[in-house]
């Protein structure tokens, strides 16, 4: 499914979100089960929209989140409340393929994680909730491929680093348009920061969150912006974090700023942190957190065409280097010993086309000092250096390995090379850092060259360097990826232009990006 939508299905989408009229859904809903009768429902209980997430073969996690007062907790009933869910092959819900009852539990948030199962592979469905005599909106999702299919094709959109502080999600409308197939999520879906008084759109609250209801209802304000909730409705996502869910560059259970907040302090914190992730993510329940800790390390798998490794840069990791011979350490970990191993496995057995590796931050070495000697940023892959190059290693003996990141707020997209110390050293893959949804809003362009260019000659391995708001857009195809930079003209405004930046290719069997 590939190709930008059409003027009738964009008219679709836009609504799609809409909920049928009553007349039809009285036709196409039988009534509930009669039960002891429990108080209404405030009105409004879908606010927050619907989702969908993680797709295999023959399932996919559907999701709502019951909040008719979203901004303060929710304001739903302290009961648990059973809502009923429909999947169908037809946006009219005249061929129904599943039904069931979902329970909404306050402990939960109210969220609700339908793992359904038992459906055709490349599939679209469609899907809502009912509760309280309420409907949802209707979502549009799609199952992955049969597990031996080889052929056809899948557009992935890759994108992250939503502020709402710093602008509007302008890019959802384009992605939307674009109508992929699954969208890749790689970190920092909220920001923590506290309420900014110059702020194009402030942040909820008083201050940073650190309580279970604080970041409930930072998700929830970010829930409520139309553009990210049409895209919700209207493709699966794959989802994980990075460290604004939480607290700017934490590793572990170590915060930025540990002489202000104690082991015991950010140990609740992060609880607090993964459950309200958990909670707004279309997510199965093998992450269900356990206290501080979550499981986002996945593998989903595109047919033979693309198996998609999707990475935890945040949980595992040692504390962040604090100089060049730190970085070089090889006792430090980003991932972990059985993260890594897994990987390894992963990459090591895979019968796919195309090996993706979903990591939150950059892989590829960024060399910030111009002239003799390096400097990195040692929150990223530059930071763990022996453990990236056993990776970099490794790619040449792996099937077309690409790296989709995020983190850095612009476009960055590289070859990977095997060892960056060496100058002539062999090119094993290829990278794209995707650009940020809103992060650092409209950027100073000409600003933004006169940082960045002098830096181009020591890292040669760079193929693009852009500082446009956006994300990127992958045709994937048994021979080849043909990549797209959607950039859009402005934030700071509810509608943008967007415009195809570059176009670029990855070949199968040929390491490394072309510009095309």
């Amino acid at each position: 499914m590939t190709g930008a939508v059409s003027p009738d299905r964009r008219r679709f989408l836009t609504a799609g979100a809409a909920v049928l009229g009553a007349a039809a859904s009285a036709q196409l809903w039988l009534p509930a089960a009669a039960g002891a009768a429990e108080p209404p429902l405030p009105d409004g209980v879908f606010s927050l929209g619907v989702s969908s997430g993680d797709p295999l073969p023959d399932g996919i996690v559907l999701w709502t989140r019951l909040a008719p007062d979203p901004l303060n907790g929710g304001g739903m009933p302290d009961r648990v409340v059973p809502v009923e869910w429909q999947l169908a092959e037809d946006h009219r819900f005249r061929k129904l393929v599943r039904r069931g009852t979902a329970q909404a539990r306050p402990e939960y948030g109210h969220s609700v994680h339908v793992d359904v199962r038992g459906l055709r592979a490349g599939r679209t469905y469609w899907y809502r909730f009912r509760t309280g005599g309420q409907l949802s909106p209707v979502g549009r999702t799609r199952t992955a491929p049969h597990p031996h299919s080889s052929g056809g094709s899948l557009r992935m959109a890759l994108a992250s680093c939503q502020n709402w502080q710093h602008g509007y999600f302008t890019p959802y409308a384009d992605m939307l348009d674009q109508d992929p197939d699954v969208v890749v999520f790689v970190g920092d879906y909220i920001y923590e920061s506290t309420p900014s008084a110059t702020a194009l759109r402030r942040h909820e609250g008083t201050g940073e969150p650190f309580s279970l209801v604080q970041y409930r209802n930072r998700y929830a304000q970010y829930r409520t912006d139309p553009d990210l909730a049409a895209m919700h409705a209207n493709a699966p996502f794959v989802v994980s974090f990075d460290d604004h869910e939480v607290d700017n560059d934490f590793a572990g259970e170590i915060p930025q700023d540990p002489g202000k907040q104690p082991h015991d302090a950010f140990v609740a914190r992060l609880t607090a942190a993964y459950q309200a992730f958990y909670e707004h993510m279309p997510v199965r329940a093998t992450a269900v957190p356990n206290g501080p800790h979550i499981r986002m390390y996945r593998r989903l798998e595109f047919g033979r065409l693309a198996r998609l490794n999707v990475l935890d840069t945040r949980q595992y990791r040692s504390d962040q280097a604090t100089s060049q011979d730190g970085a070089q350490d090889p006792s430090l970990t980003m991932l972990g010993a059985r993260q890594k191993q897994w990987l390894l496995n992963g990459l090591q057995d895979s019968p796919a086309r195309w090996n993706l590796i979903a990591s939150q931050i950059m892989m590829a070495e960024t060399d910030l000092k111009v002239g003799e000697g390096k400097l990195w940023f040692y929150d990223a892959w530059d930071g763990y250096q022996a453990e990236r190059n056993r990776f970099l290693q490794e790619f040449r003996r792996v099937r077309n390995p690409v790296v989709l990141s995020g983190d850095r707020h612009l476009t960055m997209i590289s070859d990977l090379k095997e060892d960056y110390a060496d100058p002539g050293s062999r090119v094993v893959g290829a990278e794209f850092v995707g650009t940020s949804i809103s992060s650092n809003g409209d950027q100073d362009q000409e600003a933004f060259r006169r940082e960045w260019d002098p830096r181009r000659p020591d890292n040669p391995h760079w193929k693009l360097l852009d500082a446009h708001r956006g994300y990127h857009l992958f045709d994937v195809h048994r021979d080849r990826i043909d990549a797209q930079v959607r950039v859009v003209d402005t934030v700071r405004r509810p509608t943008a232009a967007p415009s195809t930046l570059a176009r670029l290719r990855v070949r199968a069997g040929r390491p490394g990006v072309e510009v095309v």
